[in-house]
């Protein structure tokens, strides 16, 4: 490749040599997240990995695919670009692991402007940060230059990622009961939802991101909204070893409304008990800022819960023990109830 060089498609914006550079700067990331299974070269057509389904009866491939959304618009302000990666690996390992499945590999996208070597092997450092914490193998991605698409200094990144799981390990919501208990696991802020809604009503183009404000317990509007979405892969299948899991949600885009429904029969409803989730000071933040209606936060936003997890009434205290043992300070916050039309009830 060191004789690859076009003139002409560089006048045109585009300079594959910097691509080349890019490559060789985010190798030593990728590095990181090499497992058993992955025997992919970087920079080769196709990313490889190796299935040995041994231990498992009838393995089920499961995947999934997201992006980090408007959160961005808040990186390229900071100038930050090292943690974004994260939030993109955990938007789609954090829905596989909803199933059961253990994430295997995943692969990246980044769609620029003008391609800046050092930019893009830190926004890879991040993607190979979030493959690490989830114990999957970056195999492969793409970069694509695209002038007069994008600004020059901006960037698009969504991911795709793969798991497996053993059929008759499948996570089945129909044994939902009435009296279940729904257990939640505390998020680091507002994740990759939402921004929209927050770059609107905080004015994030017109804001300082590096000032520290009491409305965060001095911590700075910067670094708050651009803390990572956590990744809760590991815990989760320490979870699903020592207890019966019923049903998993991760808490995204639509909040408790759209999303714990979706881990529930038809039949079933939820009744969160809102006192008991700790809530990030940015949560009251943006309703103040927007004057948002309470329903519209808990419709857009985690609140402060990532995931929650539906167990027995009898396997709570195993489930909360194991999950505080993860590093995670998990908590009864509702349980199962029996309804038709208030799927989610918060009081």
């Amino acid at each position: 490749m060191e004789k690859s060089f076009s003139e002409s498609y560089k006048e045109a914006g585009v300079d594959i040599t910097a691509g080349y550079k890019a490559v060789e700067l985010m190798k030593k990331h990728i590095s990181k997240t090499m497992i058993f299974g992955d025997t992919s070269d970087v920079g080769g057509f196709g990313g490889l990995f190796h299935l040995d389904p041994a231990d498992l009866n009838d393995p089920v491939l499961v995947s999934g695919t997201d992006g980090v959304g408007t959160k961005l618009k808040v990186a390229f302000l900071a100038g930050k670009n090292d943690t974004v990666g994260i939030d993109c690996v955990a938007m789609c390992v954090n829905d596989i692991i909803c199933v059961g499945a253990k994430p295997l590999f995943f692969l990246d996208y980044i769609a620029c402007g003008k391609n800046d070597p050092e930019k893009i092997a830190d926004i890879v450092k991040g993607v190979a940060e979030g493959c690490v914490q989830s114990e999957s193998a970056l195999i492969g991605g793409e970069t694509a230059e695209m002038p007069g698409f994008y600004p020059e200094d901006e960037y698009d990144l969504a991911g795709f990622a793969v798991g497996i799981v053993d059929r008759d390990k499948i996570l089945d919501k129909s044994t939902v009961k009435e009296g279940d208990v729904v257990i939640g696991l505390p998020s680091s802020g507002v994740h990759s939802n939402g921004f929209s809604l927050v770059r609107k009503v905080l004015d994030i183009e017109n804001a300082d991101l590096n000032a520290p404000m009491k409305e965060l317990d001095g911590k700075t509007l910067g670094e708050t909204l651009l803390a990572p979405t956590v990744i809760y892969v590991q815990p989760i299948l320490k979870l699903l070893q020592d207890v019966k899991v019923k049903s998993i949600a991760h808490i995204t885009g639509g909040g408790f409304y759209e999303n714990i429904p979706r881990s529930l029969p038809d039949g079933m409803g939820v009744n969160i008990h809102k006192d008991a989730i700790k809530k990030p000071a940015i949560f009251d933040l943006i309703a103040d800022r927007g004057n948002i209606p309470e329903r519209d936060m808990y419709n857009t936003f985690n609140m402060g819960i990532g995931m929650t997890c539906i167990v027995a009434p009898e396997d709570e205290e195993m489930a909360l023990r194991t999950l505080r043992m993860a590093g995670h300070e998990a908590v009864r916050i509702g349980e199962v109830i029996a309804s038709d039309e208030d799927r989610v009830v918060i009081d």
